[in-house]
């Protein structure tokens, strides 16, 4: 079987300012957004050509946020995983018949967080996204913790007026706060709630506050021991939604047989072709305007999750713009 060739990945380092171009999987080209950063390679790398951040379509984000999780932590390796994954992954789609590469897909340096509280964190999470949406770029977010979807979210509306959210997630995530901050991960669908309505899918994880909240809340909940008793749930999903639509991902929605590289880890979910179909069917149907992928805690000498990770953002690349690039 014939490979493509790999660049080697960069070696982690500190760095402050704009990247500096340079022939390395990390960033290439100069990035004009500009916040504490640390070197990390390129999703899907540098073949067959380095992208420029102002020629690309899409930007992907590293947020390696982990200060909030539960359990298990390690959050703050996902990104860095997912981009090494990509780096082994196969450009052509089989099942679209695409190579949505082409589009240009840049990947800024990791974030950085030297600040003492959450709040802090959520404001400069919230600026970063605010500079790429205005640079018209479909904003794909690598977590971390899900905290961080909250005030990506807050920046994608700003641009798309009557944005709604697609979560799919083990766990309701609609505690008002949580541990003493309303920033906890476990607040996260709560924040989002103050931007836009949501759709929750796979739902088998809440709180009894968080029972008693959810018929008072803007929020449509497809329980993953119920949804499937209609063999039409993917549609009813959709109907759900509003135009256009941010989706969320969170690891744990996924079945752990197949995503066992979780903080919190809940029995059942969704399956791999589950999850492409329902994400195939909102992308064909709705005006998708940004992404994010959470809470993957990769453990070591498993790399299977880790690749998971990166072939399902590129899935989402793939059904987001594929028509595109096959329509050239």
């Amino acid at each position: 079987m014939t490979r493509r060739t790999r660049s080697p990945n960069t070696r982690r380092k500190r760095r402050t300012g704009t990247p500096e171009s340079g022939t390395a999987p990390g960033p290439v080209g100069s990035s004009p957004i500009r916040y504490d950063q640390v070197t990390a390679g390129a999703f899907g790398g540098t073949v067959p050509r380095p992208c420029t951040f102002a020629r690309a379509r899409v930007v992907v984000l590293p947020v390696p946020l982990d200060r909030t999780t539960s359990y298990v932590a390690g959050t703050r390796n996902g990104p860095h995983e997912i981009l090494t994954a990509s780096t082994h992954m196969e450009l052509w789609d089989e099942e679209t018949g695409t190579d949505v590469h082409g589009i240009g897909i840049y990947t800024l340096p990791e974030m950085e967080f030297p600040f003492a509280s959450m709040e802090e964190v959520m404001a400069e999470i919230r600026r970063v996204a605010l500079e790429i949406v205005a640079e018209d770029k479909f904003l794909f977010v690598l977590g971390g913790e899900h905290s961080i979807t909250a005030p990506v979210v807050s920046a994608v509306a700003t641009r798309y007026p009557g944005l709604s959210v697609l979560q799919i997630d083990a766990h309701a995530d609609l505690r008002d706060s949580f541990m003493g901050t309303p920033h906890n991960h476990a607040c996260a669908m709560r924040r989002v709630l103050e931007h836009a309505k949501t759709t929750q899918v796979a739902i088998r994880s809440l709180s009894p506050e968080e029972a008693t909240a959810i018929p008072g809340l803007p929020t449509t909940v497809f329980y993953d021991g119920e949804m499937r008793r209609d063999s039409r749930w993917i549609e009813r999903v959709v109907d759900s939604l509003g135009d256009p639509v941010y989706i969320t991902i969170d690891c744990d929605g996924l079945d752990p047989a197949i995503m066992p590289a979780v903080g919190t880890p809940e029995p059942g979910g969704l399956s791999w072709y589950e999850t492409l179909a329902l994400l195939r069917r909102v992308i064909e149907s709705r005006q998708v305007v940004g992404c994010d992928l959470v809470e993957l805690c990769p453990i070591p000498g498993l790399v299977a999750p880790n690749f998971l990770c990166a072939k399902l953002v590129y899935k989402v690349l793939t059904y987001r713009f594929g028509a595109e690039q096959r329509g050239r």
